[in-house]
Formats: structure tokens, sequence, C-alpha cells
């Protein structure tokens, strides 16, 4: 095991990655509780729009995208932290998020739509967020296709 810096065998980060999951996150359900606490309503994972976005306000025109600061390269701590292990693979992996991220809103926007993201650090500052949500729902209100 010389050179290897991880703590897990293959098999044990294997069955750890596998956890991490993509939908109904804690950040995304607590999102969604707020939203719902404020009158909203919604829709879930919208495979027809691009990028998938994780909340729907389709009266709104709105696509709510909920990042984890890691995966997607938030500006906080959290999210400028690079693994000292495998450096070069995690920049790459998280720049590719990025980019991607950013593909999904311009398409968005180009149908006419508003695309916002919510960060996991965000939800520190519970009432913040709420503030945020509620001012996001202020505006738009034809249907987004």
């Amino acid at each position: 095991m010389t050179g290897r810096t991880d703590v897990f065998d293959p098999a044990a980060r294997s069955a750890v990655m596998r956890r991490v999951k993509s939908r109904d996150t804690g950040p995304e359900l607590k999102v969604r509780r707020m939203l719902w606490a404020l009158g909203a309503r919604y829709r879930l994972h919208r495979k027809d729009l691009p990028g998938s976005p994780d909340i729907v306000l389709p009266g709104r025109r709105l696509a709510l995208f909920v990042h984890g600061c890691f995966w997607h390269g938030h500006d906080c701590a959290r999210g400028g932290r690079v693994p000292k292990a495998n450096r070069e693979y995690w920049t790459a992996k998280v720049a590719r998020n990025r980019a991607r991220d950013e593909r999904a809103r311009n398409a968005l926007g180009e149908k006419g739509g508003r695309a916002e993201a919510v960060w996991e650090c965000e939800l520190k500052d519970a009432e913040g967020l709420r503030a945020r949500l509620a001012g996001m729902l202020q505006t738009g209100s034809a249907d987004l296709e």
C-alpha cells in the first residue's frame, strides 16, 4: 500500500461513492420544504428541461439547481477545497461539472426560463435563504415549457 493516500481499499471506496446521491439529497429536501412553506408548488427533476433541474416552478418560469459546494466548485471554503490525492482528477471533474452547469443555465435562458443555483452552504443561514427564495418567487409568471 505504499504511495496510496486513500484510507479505504478500492471496494470500500466504491461503496462510499455509491452512497453519494444526486436526487432527494438533504439540502434539496430542505429547499423543497422552504418553498412549500412559502406556498410554492413545483415539479421535480424534469428530464425534458436542460440540465434536469432539481426543482421546477413552471408558472414562474424558474428552475432551481441545488448544488453541493464541493461537487460544483462554489467559492466558499468547502467548495474551494481540492483533495490532496488525485488532485488533477478532482480539478478536472469539478471543471466539467461547472461547464455542464453553465450550459444548462444558458439553455434554460434560451427557452425563456430563469435558472438559479442554491448552494449547500446557503442552508446555514435559513432566514437568508428563505428571503432569497421568496424574492425568486416574486418574479416571472408564464409557463416554462
